[in-house]
């Protein structure tokens, strides 16, 4: 019996190559190679000249493009799983084995399982330590790079989303599993389920905040983060607004050619080192600000009185 770490890169390798549009059955043998090099050799003259001397870097580039092709399926599994795992990290969380065992995990207000978590979305955005919280914030991380692969070529980008959307539904189930207790596969696809729904839901929803403005985004980010919580910090929203769009930013800026070991060194950024630019008033507010702090009181009715009396 395979690990479940063996199952899974071979689900996410089985279903590369058969949706993969460049296949590698294409060159099986060497006398495939050779048609293909004949294929496109200059038709032969008895006058042989320089020019119609038939080129044997043909046979070499044949190969090189077959060996690219095959191996672009595990190249492409590798590079969404490094991205992954630096999106996936951001809200992780941790549950006592000892209290799942003895079932005295504890709730918040909706039911969920509440662990222990120490990252920055916890501590400085008020986030709690739930399944919840990680899936959301890491289909946060996930639509931020989705959105650059959209440059891509349509086939190359269409393999890469979807082997990068794989890794995060095999790692939620694996939580459920490992993490939860949840032992029912019924139950665990059927939560999947619903997570394919919130996925779409999030595009949908961050898209047309990018697009319609960051008073959009700020409320896309307000439902699907903080739950469409009333009590949410207004500053903590403006931050990860900032953020994201820095984050496209650095994102757009990565050549296609390097993005499978540049794009998770986008996310080393800190969300919070966006409080500074969010606290600091826009030109339009300074005089607005200053005018409407209060003075501090004068002192020189006080002094005059003093000689008075003196």
């Amino acid at each position: 019996m395979a690990c479940r770490h063996c199952r899974r890169q071979f689900a996410l390798l089985m279903r590369q190559a058969t949706t993969a549009t460049a296949t590698a059955t294409e060159i099986q043998n060497v006398a495939t190679l050779r048609q293909l090099v004949v294929a496109g050799a200059p038709p032969f003259d008895q006058r042989r000249t320089f020019k119609s001397t038939p080129r044997q870097l043909g046979i070499r580039d044949t190969i090189l493009n077959a060996f690219r092709k095959s191996a672009e399926p595990y190249r492409v599994v590798q590079a969404t799983e490094d991205i992954y795992k630096a999106c996936a990290a951001e809200a992780v969380y941790t549950i006592s084995a000892k209290d799942r065992m003895a079932g005295t995990i504890p709730k918040t207000a909706e039911g969920e399982d509440l662990g222990e978590g120490k990252t920055m979305w916890h501590a400085e955005f008020g986030l709690p330590p739930t399944f919840s919280t990680w899936s959301q914030v890491t289909m946060l991380h996930m639509y931020l790079v989705f959105a650059r692969l959209r440059n891509l070529d349509r086939e190359a980008a269409q393999s890469w989303q979807r082997q990068f959307v794989d890794h995060y539904f095999f790692d939620a189930e694996e939580k459920m599993d490992l993490v939860h207790g949840i032992n029912s596969r019924t139950l665990r696809h059927r939560y999947l389920k619903d997570l394919f729904v919130q996925w779409r839901g999030v595009i949908a929803a961050y898209d047309e905040g990018v697009i319609k403005g960051d008073t959009v985004l700020a409320a896309a980010v307000w439902r699907n983060i903080y739950k469409a919580k009333e009590d949410v910090d207004v500053r903590a929203l403006a931050t990860i607004v900032s953020w994201m769009r820095l984050c496209l930013k650095m994102l757009d800026q990565i050549p296609d050619e390097s993005l499978h070991f540049q794009a998770k060194s986008v996310f080393k950024w800190p969300v919070k080192n966006e409080f500074l630019l969010v606290d600091k008033p826009v030109r339009e507010l300074e005089n607005v600000l200053k005018s409407a702090a209060p003075k501090a009181p004068s002192t020189a009715p006080e002094k005059d009185a003093a000689k008075a009396a003196a």
